[in-house]
């Protein structure tokens, strides 16, 4: 009940923030709605279909699909105060990283995939959905180059696995996940933590 009622919090935040990298593309309202399902519940639908998880969660719940819809319009009247609320989409989008990354690794858990898998799930699951928005928006996907984004759904997946197999029950390892996953992330934003970056300088010739 808690990871369902955050997830529609999450998918709702994430499809606003989709909404607006459309509008600065300056797309239409079919183009709005693309945008913000496909930030929403890219991932989860990525993740589906590669470890062959049918029927899709937006097909086995197509409420899902219409409030992603219903909020990426309705962003379009409202987007200069979801501009001013940053912060709070910022702080939601974190919280919504490591919901997306528990549901992935509990769909993987149920499939009985091995243990490297469910930590798979989880990235695909919290990060895609993000690099969907980028690729169709044209814009360099923030999570190659941003703070620590897939490693924390990485950290948060593996603390569940762990709680769970020290024997702690799922409720308290979801919401020590939670806390933990949302806190690290918040700490990547405010002191901007990142993975080494690989520059290359100029690129050398090969003979």
């Amino acid at each position: 009940m808690l990871l369902s009622v955050l997830y529609i919090i999450g998918i709702t935040a994430e499809a606003m923030t989709g909404a607006l990298s459309a509008g600065k593309k300056k797309m239409n309202l079919f183009g709005v709605m693309l945008v913000a399902s496909a930030t929403a519940i890219g991932g989860g639908t990525v993740r589906d279909i590669l470890l062959g998880h049918y029927p899709l969660g937006w097909v086995e719940n197509p409420e899902y699909l219409a409030i992603t819809c219903i909020a990426g319009v309705v962003t379009t009247g409202l987007a200069k105060w979801v501009i001013k609320l940053k912060g709070i989409f910022i702080r939601l989008d974190a919280l919504g990283l490591i919901v997306f990354s528990i549901i992935g690794t509990k769909v993987a858990l149920g499939m009985g995939l091995h243990i490297g898998i469910c930590l798979v799930s989880a990235i695909v699951t919290g990060v895609f959905g993000g690099l969907l928005r980028d690729l169709i928006c044209r814009q360099t996907p923030l999570v190659l180059h941003q703070e620590l984004y897939a490693s924390v759904a990485l950290m948060a997946s593996a603390l569940y696995l762990s709680l769970l197999e020290f024997g702690i029950n799922d409720v308290t390892a979801t919401i020590v996940t939670l806390v933990f996953g949302y806190t690290l992330r918040m700490a990547a934003v405010r002191f901007k933590w990142r993975l080494p970056s690989f520059h290359l300088e100029h690129e050398g010739s090969v003979h």
